[in-house]
């Protein structure tokens, strides 16, 4: 092909992931070599130069090579000049699918300098051997690589360092360690307010509506407005705006309680790009990781809320006192409010959802006043109860004495590890017993049984004592943060939606004469209950 000029496209790639940080490798000195070596070249003129910087070379959905596919199919060029193979691909079979077919269909001379490869010369039997063993050793390079930085996050995940490009909303790198959190307190007000009207009673898509009202910009275009390359696909006139999921997400992470969860998504090897989900089991959670924003209680009561099956009436921007607290003795479903007009006035009652629907259960009904003022007589006595049981514990605690029960508990435990030993050490010389003719199979057989039953519930007194202990150790020496969440409504005089959401679990009603509520923390009120027991038990003992 005398006297033809190839129309050169220059192509140079570096990749932030394989490692090439040496200057060699940098796209100056490549764009640099490649310079040098078509100015001693008569037949070749350099049309277009493609550079990805920062793109691995596993996959050529890279922009500077897709442009210079297009130039190809378009006849601008019809020669591609590189500094290597590795430059070009580091994906062994596709890389070579490109090099023995796409290009030699389409006429496209391919240069690789460093290799002293030609696609347009006299191919030698080398060439069909070096050619796929080079393309085989840069794949292997890049799944080295890529194991080994996957490995080395995992480590940092497991270790609490956050290794995320962004940081969740209402929060940001620590100027000291980019790999902790810190709160971003500007942002972090926007959460608690957030939280705030989910437990005051406002659903996800009023608290939206109020934040778009009041200005406040959405995670992402807080984010833009701070200058970081972040983008989202929820958008409201134009730009990104609060809608209810992304209420829902805020009040759904864990990361504000100071909880870090990692790992969720990610690629299956470095040959796919494409992100999947993994399993809740693979996530790496490390709880304590930073400073929270809200509360542990807090966040419980909201997750409580959102569970619940609640309608927001037309014209409201707040649900009513009992929407999606009052259930039906009889089926179980959701008592839902009636307005009954009478003489010019308007009365509420709670009203079974199935029997309004038609479809069975009894046409009982409920005052909605009358229910208000029960509920209030029984959790302001409520509340009176944990607030004596939380004064109680904080004298046990601040006695000398106090530290004596957990060491009482330490010489429980031991007895009870003994008494296992025993019983296991009785049921392996059973065996022998019978050789020796001293029982009989059937007696073998009956005192088997009988040490594992002996076995199995002095491990089951091992666990209860355990707990106990565990929480009489917390009882002495922690703030307890759900008997504060009770004392703050100790002075209360009327009953609100906010105070119900956070004290009560769920309102029962039978009849007109019986009604249940059921308060929250009420296993951990009955344990505080049986360890002040305990404590009186040992004073009369002593």
């Amino acid at each position: 092909m005398a006297g033809r000029i190839w129309n050169v496209a220059a192509y140079m790639r570096l990749s932030r992931e394989d490692g090439d940080k040496e200057e060699s490798n940098s796209i100056g000195s490549q764009r640099d070599m490649i310079r040098d070596f078509i100015l001693k070249r008569e037949d070749m003129v350099v049309v277009r130069e493609y550079v990805d910087d920062g793109f691995s070379g596993v996959s050529f959905d890279r922009p500077g090579f897709q442009r210079l596919l297009k130039d190809l199919e378009a006849k601008r060029i019809d020669c591609i000049v590189v500094k290597d193979f590795s430059r070009f691909a580091r994906n062994y079979i596709d890389s070579g699918r490109y090099l023995e077919k796409i290009f030699p269909s389409m006429g496209v001379r391919f240069v690789s300098i460093n290799d002293n490869y030609d696609s347009s010369g006299a191919r030698s039997q080398s060439d069909a051997l070096i050619v796929p063993f080079k393309g085989i050793l840069n794949d292997a390079y890049c799944k080295d690589i890529s194991m080994k930085i996957r490995s080395q996050l995992d480590i940092k995940r497991k270790t609490g360092d956050f290794i995320g490009a962004f940081c969740t909303y209402g929060y940001r790198k620590s100027p000291e360690n980019k790999n902790r959190l810190v709160v971003d307190e500007e942002a972090a007000r926007v959460v608690e307010m957030i939280f705030r009207l989910r437990i005051q009673g406002m659903t996800n898509s009023s608290i939206a509506a109020r934040l778009n009202s009041m200005g406040i910009p959405s995670p992402s275009a807080y984010k833009a407005g701070k200058g970081m390359n972040y983008r989202s696909g929820f958008r409201v006139a134009g730009q990104a705006g609060w809608t209810a999921v992304a209420i829902r997400r805020v009040l759904t992470n864990e990361v504000y309680v100071g909880t870090l969860i990692q790992h969720k998504r990610g690629t299956p090897n470095y040959k796919v790009r494409k992100e999947i989900q993994y399993d809740e089991s693979d996530w790496i959670i490390i709880p304590n990781s930073h400073q929270p924003i809200i509360e542990q209680t807090d966040f419980d009561t909201v997750q409580s809320l959102l569970k619940r099956d609640v309608r927001l009436a037309p014209s409201r921007e707040e649900l009513y006192l009992f929407s999606g607290f009052v259930y039906c003795g009889g089926c179980g479903h959701c008592m839902v409010r009636k307005t009954v007009p009478s003489k010019g006035r308007t009365y509420h009652y709670l009203v079974c959802s199935t029997h309004k629907a038609g479809q069975g259960c009894s046409a009982h009904s409920f005052s909605e006043k009358k229910l208000e003022k029960i509920v209030f007589t029984l959790l302001h006595d409520h509340i009176g109860q944990i607030c004596e049981v939380g004064r109680t514990l904080a004298y046990i605690a601040s006695l000398p004495e106090s530290r004596r029960e957990i060491f009482n508990y330490d010489a429980q435990i031991e007895r009870l590890n003994g008494e296992i030993r025993k019983y296991q050490d009785l049921k392996l010389n059973l065996y022998g017993d019978m050789a020796d003719g001293i029982i009989s199979k059937e007696e073998y057989t009956e005192f088997r049984a009988g040490y594992d039953r002996k076995i199995a519930e002095r491990q089951q007194s091992l666990r209860l004592l355990e707990e106990e202990r565990t929480q009489a150790v917390r009882d002495n020496e922690e703030d307890i943060p759900w008997i504060r969440l009770f004392r703050q409504y100790e002075n209360i005089t009327e009953l609100h939606r906010h105070v119900l959401v956070n004290l009560v679990e769920k309102i029962v009603i039978y009849d007109a004469q019986h009604v249940e509520v059921f308060f929250r923390y009420q296993d951990k009120f009955e344990k505080a209950l049986q360890y002040i027991r305990r404590m009186d038990g040992m004073k009369e003992e002593a």
